[in-house]
This record gives C-alpha cells, structure tokens and sequence, in this order.
C-alpha cells in the first residue's frame, strides 16, 4: 500500500508548528507592546522640554536662546536644537536630590511656590514672552543621561535675611547656565563640620559653562562664614541683597509674629530703655540692618570687587535691572529681561511668567509680601536715626547709594 501523501499528513505533524508560529506571534507581541510603553514614557517626561528655537535666515533671535519664537513654518526660517543647550536643558529639569532633610527655616526664606492667575500688562515687571522656568516632574531624561558632574558653589548669596534673596535665586534659575541648591544648605554657619565632601554632595549636577549657586542669608551675619568660604576658594563670588534696615526689621519681626503672636511688640523689642532712646542692638531684627559692621569682616578675606550688593527695592521695582547687573557679575549672558516678569499687584512685588510645561505663572508663596503691623511713627524715626551713620558708611564702603535716608 503506498505511503499517505501530503494532503493525509496526521494531525499531530502538524501541532508543533502551531505551537511556534503562536510563540513567535506572542514575542513580536510582546516586543511591541514594550517599545510602545517606552516610547510612551519618554514622551511623558519630555513634554515639559524647551521646544526647537527659530533662527530667521535674515538674522534676528540667536539660536539656544530660551523662549525666542516658535516655528513659522516659512521657507526662509530654520528650527534647531543646540545639542549643548538641549542637554542643559534637561539638567536644568533634573530635581534636586536632597540626601538629608533641609535644615530649620528660621527665616522663612524656604517659601514654596503657588500658582496665581497672571496680573496686568502694565506694571515694573513689563511684557514679553513666558519665562523658561520649568518645576520638574520626579525622575526626568537628566536621570537617565548621568551627566555632569557636583562642584562647589562658584557663586553664593550671603544675605541678606527678609532683603529679597529667594526671588533672587527663583528668578536667577530661568537661565539655563545656572544651578542652584533649592534649600538652604546653612554649611558655613551650621553644619561645617561635615565637610566639603558633604557640601558639595548637595549640589546639583553641572555641565561645562554652568554655575553652580546655592544661598544662605545667615551667612553675612555669621563671623566665621568668611574666613570659611575663602578657605572653600578666594574665587568665590558673594553676592548681597539689601533692603533699608527699617523696613527689612518690621519684616523680619512681622515674620516671627506669624509663627508666635503672643511675642512682646515692636516697639519694646526695639529700646533697652524707651524713656531713653537707647537701641537694642542685641535684638537680630535690628542687629542684621547694621550693614557696614558685617561688612567689615568680609573685606579681612574678600575684595570689594568679589562682591555685589543687590537692592531689594530696585529688584521690586526693576527686576529686569537688577537682574542684568547680577548676570553680568557672574560672568553670563543677559537672557533673563523684562519678558520674564508681570507685576502682582495683590502681592505687590513681580513674579515669574507662566513656566514652559504649564500654563500658569510662578509666584513666591504666601508667607511672601505678608501686611506690616502699624510701628509707632516715633520709633520709626528712632530707627531712622539710629540707622543713618551706618547706612552712609556702607554707601562709602561699597561705592553705592541705596537712597534709604533720601
């Protein structure tokens, strides 16, 4: 009897191929539905990445400038990405890994931010475009790429406190060539012991031509925190925000009012004796204003020209001014400008634009800007006097007159 032919092949031959064109189907499965769950992640995290920047062929904007233009889609224009600042980008959204809780906010300088709705047009903040500010979502592409490596702060501001450095450093992180520590790290004055090893831990990667920030008012106040920083590196550049030393005194004690209402007023915080008129320059309130005093012991370990002095007025009133004198000091280009900032009236200070990622603004928190008590005009006066020849002396000492005694 001849052997079946093909066509009467038994059932069973037939089962193990099924069985591996099933495999096969389920690993492509598989593979694609893996590659798709990636590709779904990737674009989760990039979404809040700087977009390509536009450079007209007739010239214009300069290509890697943030915020400058969107595509056009004519023929004569060009979007780019600067691999550099595509990847410093990318740093710039890596979180700050804190390794040990940040330390106790005595001065109230560690505000989160909130999201308000934009204020008009028209104030000192001006118009323009929305800022490149970006708060990062946990874990971003900067994670993934590991690179850059931790430096020690090549830049710090010093103080001082209630004069306007959390805005400074919020407003500072818009440019892309800078990376500052989110917390106050207080090393020089609290936690020096540690080391540098621990210190620099704290810091933020970098790449090539970033800077690496980090502020702590304490510190201009603190009489071991110069000869400390120079000892880090006489390079250093420090950098001072001041406010008139009345104002910057309601507001230091309108803050520690917040936190214990049952604190004695102002007024007799102010006087050793009221009958007298005699100042209590123990009180910190009134003892961090005395500007020049603190100066001194910076200018044993630093030049005057390693440093400079912000005013927190100015920045209020032109942060886009005082920002530009700050950038250049630090040896940056001018990116951030008066696009960046709209004036909160409600809050009286500017804020940041809506950020890239989101669609509202940044603005300090609500422990920022809070309503001064009423002083009794007299020892506001006082004060006024006590302050003059300490305040002219700093107006010597640094080459600048903040007009607090106009």
């Amino acid at each position: 009897m001849a052997p079946p032919g093909p066509a009467g092949a038994h059932p069973a031959a037939a089962e193990p191929l099924s069985r591996s064109i099933f495999r096969k189907f389920l690993l492509m499965l598989c593979s694609l539905l893996t590659s798709l769950y990636v590709f779904y992640c990737l674009a989760e995290r990039c979404q809040t990445l700087a977009g390509p920047v536009v450079r007209p062929s007739g010239g214009g904007d300069e290509a890697g400038a943030p915020g400058r233009g969107a595509p056009a889609g004519g023929p004569r224009e060009l979007a780019v990405w600067p691999a550099a600042a595509h990847t410093k980008r990318l740093l710039q959204l890596q979180p700050w890994r804190r390794l040990r809780p940040p330390a106790p906010r005595h001065d109230g300088e560690e505000a989160a931010w909130e999201e308000e709705p934009p204020g008009p047009a028209g104030g000192p903040g001006g118009s323009g475009a929305g800022s490149s500010v970006a708060e990062a979502p946990p874990g971003t592409l900067a994670l993934l790429l590991d690179e850059g490596s931790k430096q020690l702060p090549q830049a710090i501001i010093i103080g001082v406190k209630k004069g306007g450095t959390r805005a400074l450093l919020e407003f500072l992180r818009v440019h892309p060539d800078v990376r500052a520590v989110g917390a106050e790290p207080h090393f020089f004055d609290r936690s020096y012991d540690k080391g540098l090893a621990w210190y620099r831990d704290l810091m933020p990667r970098t790449l090539e031509g970033q800077i690496t920030m980090e502020k702590t008012p304490s510190y201009f106040v603190t009489r071991e925190a110069p000869a400390r920083i120079s000892a880090m590196s006489k390079d250093t550049k420090l950098i001072v925000v001041v406010r008139d030393p009345v104002t910057r005194a309601i507001s230091d004690y309108t803050q520690t009012l917040s936190k214990r209402p049952d604190i004695p007023t102002f007024e007799s915080l102010t006087f050793k004796n009221r009958t007298t008129g005699l100042i209590d320059t123990s009180w910190s309130a009134i003892q961090i204003g005395i500007y020049a005093k603190h100066l001194e012991h910076w200018l044993h370990h630093f030049p005057i020209g390693q440093m400079l002095f912000v005013s927190g007025e100015r920045l209020i009133s032109d942060p886009a001014g005082e920002l530009g004198r700050v950038q250049d000091f630090l040896g940056l280009k001018r990116i951030i400008t008066d696009k960046h900032f709209y004036f909160n009236k409600t809050k009286g200070f500017p804020c940041l634009k809506k950020a890239e990622g989101s669609s509202k603004p940044h603005c300090l928190g609500k422990t920022k800007g809070r309503t001064h008590p009423a002083i009794d005009r007299e020892v506001v006066r006082r004060l006024r006097e006590f302050y003059r020849p300490f305040n002219l002396k700093f107006y010597q000492m640094t080459g600048q007159d903040f007009g607090w005694d106009g």
